[in-house]
């Protein structure tokens, strides 16, 4: 991807030429899923963050060559009994298998749709639970961790839900692939085409249903509310007539209603899914998954679109075509959609300088390659972003990256880890609101919440989950004889420089006298050292970044 530096000569907006010192473990908690191996850390720190963020920004497609190779050596058990009449007929299967559907082009998994063909649920449902693990490992294992923290902020942005509908779930590889990871770091109005495109995003909102005379609004609703404008932009308990909304009727309306809405549901009727689907007669729709324009389900006349005529009779995909355009140029986007990356970085306590900088950025940044990019950079190294230590509270993938990052535990990701992070309320491609995961720290910290995330924690330690288990002395960089002394490097690993202090506290709950001797070597003590490891990792100062 290339870069032409229009986000470097504005990345600080107090200082461009000059970022403000960040600390390393700011940038790998919130940037990163975690502080990881030394040559990790060693690298931020000699090249510096500017130019870390270079190449974060600017990966070259696909995973590195180790994540790669994780992936590829990566299995899945797949068990099931044998089904038997009168129900649908197959043999019982218990295999370890690769996660093959997460390169496998879409008409190659369609078939698993198809409920004629006897088949165990769980084979049609293989590739959210292939994908999710996939996840898991990249966040680790990958060295694109920037790029890391973006999908997994654009998969909740962009949410459909592959935990119910077998299209969606099947669908999901080539969204994952193709969607979110390819546009991650990109143009965003490509990005919206790709999406509105997508056989996921057609069958999770309705959209491939959607004909002239019965245009169905659901996937419009949500472009304009969750995907672009937002909801802060919604006018319509003030105006209840386009031409009434402030701007309109010069084309630059401040905000959209519902008749926005149902034009638009009307622009992207006939954008539909290769499904196999009857066109009249005894023609039929090719059952490949793949996305399709059905010319005779499209309404062809007039509409207004944000104070925009459309004209009739356009050409195929033109009118779709035409509100993705406009919506990409509406500033009421660039403030939701920078505001949205800012507070996801940077937290709640974003200045109104920044916001706008972000915005305006955005929307000068439309027509390029690499809009996102710039403003992640422009966020990043924002005075805002250096001062926010703390003021993250990490969601459960982040918190399971982090920990296993920070012990160096040899992890094997597993579907048992993925429900562990479901019961601390994240589910991995299986949340049913289009909202997708609440932005509201509360929704995580609960009383019960909290209760999971530590249960996360110490699942990971006990190897509940067949993830790895975590050998104490490598957290040591130096040998340590006394139980402070180990407690002081465990907090430091996990937690950064300045922090012994809760490392001895947990030796308090403990009641272990840090003087004690100690030696990583014995079972009792290296037994003790993962308790150790365990609540340093449920303090605050681990659970927030």
């Amino acid at each position: 991807m290339a870069r032409t530096g229009v986000g470097r000569k504005s990345g600080n907006p107090d200082n461009p030429g000059n970022p403000p010192k960040v600390a390393d473990d700011l940038v790998l908690g919130r940037l990163a899923f975690g502080p990881g191996p030394l040559p990790e850390r060693l690298h931020l720190r000699d090249v510096g963050l500017r130019a870390w963020l270079a190449e974060q920004l600017a990966p070259p497609e696909g995973d590195d060559p180790d994540c790669a190779e994780r992936l590829a050596a990566a299995r899945l058990r797949i068990r099931y009994d044998a089904g038997k009449a009168p129900g649908p007929e197959f043999p019982a299967l218990d295999e370890m298998r690769p996660l093959d559907t997460l390169t496998a082009p879409i008409a190659q998994l369609w078939p698993l749709t198809d409920y004629k063909r006897p088949m165990a649920g769980v084979e049609r449902f293989r590739p959210r639970s292939e994908v999710a693990v996939a996840c898991l490992i990249r966040a680790v294992h990958s060295r694109w961790q920037l790029r890391e923290v973006l999908v997994d902020f654009w998969h909740n942005h962009f949410n459909v839900d592959a935990s119910q509908m077998v299209q969606v779930n099947v669908a999901l590889p080539t969204y994952d692939r193709d969607v979110i990871r390819r546009h991650a770091l990109g143009n965003f109005r490509d990005f919206l085409e790709a999406v509105a495109g997508s056989t996921a995003m057609l069958y999770y909102l309705n959209n491939r249903s959607s004909r002239a005379g019965a245009a169905n609004e659901n996937f419009a609703r949500e472009l304009f509310e969750l995907h672009s404008l937002g909801r802060e932009h919604y006018l319509n308990e003030f105006y209840n007539r386009w031409r009434d909304v402030p701007g309109a009727l010069k084309g630059q309306p401040k905000g959209f209603i519902d008749q926005d809405v149902y034009e638009a549901a009307r622009a992207f009727t006939g954008w539909v899914v290769e499904d196999g689907s009857g066109l009249g007669g005894a023609d039929r729709l090719p059952a490949s998954g793949h996305f399709a324009y059905v010319e005779s389900w499209h309404d062809n006349y007039q509409k207004r679109v944000l104070g925009v005529e459309f004209d009739p009779f356009q050409p195929a995909l033109a009118d779709g075509r035409k509100v993705l355009d406009l919506i990409a140029d509406h500033p009421a986007t660039a403030r939701h959609l920078s505001g949205k990356l800012c507070r996801r970085l940077v937290g709640d306590g974003v200045s109104p300088r920044l916001l706008s900088a972000a915005a305006d950025l955005w929307w000068r940044a439309r027509r390029q390659p690499d809009q996102i990019a710039r403003v992640v950079e422009l966020i990043a190294l924002s005075p805002d972003f250096a001062r926010s230590s703390g003021a993250r509270l990490r969601r459960p993938l982040a918190l399971a990256a982090a920990f296993v990052r920070g012990t160096g535990m040899p992890f094997t990701a597993t579907e048992g880890l993925v429900a562990g992070l479901a019961n601390a309320g994240q589910r991995l491609f299986g949340w049913a609101p289009p909202t997708g995961h609440p932005e509201e720290a509360a929704y995580w910290i609960s009383a019960n919440g909290m209760r999971q995330r530590w249960q996360l924690v110490q699942g990971l330690m006990e190897n509940r989950w067949g993830n790895g288990t975590v050998q104490p002395a490598d957290m040591l960089e130096a040998p340590a004889s006394s139980a402070g002394q180990a407690a002081d490097a465990i907090a430091t690993r996990l937690l950064g420089a300045g922090n012994a202090a809760v490392g001895r506290a947990v030796l308090a709950g403990l009641a272990v006298d840090p003087a004690r001797a100690l030696d990583a070597a014995k079972p009792a003590d290296a037994n003790l050292l993962r308790r150790v490891i365990a609540f340093t990792a449920m303090s605050a100062e681990f659970q927030t970044c």
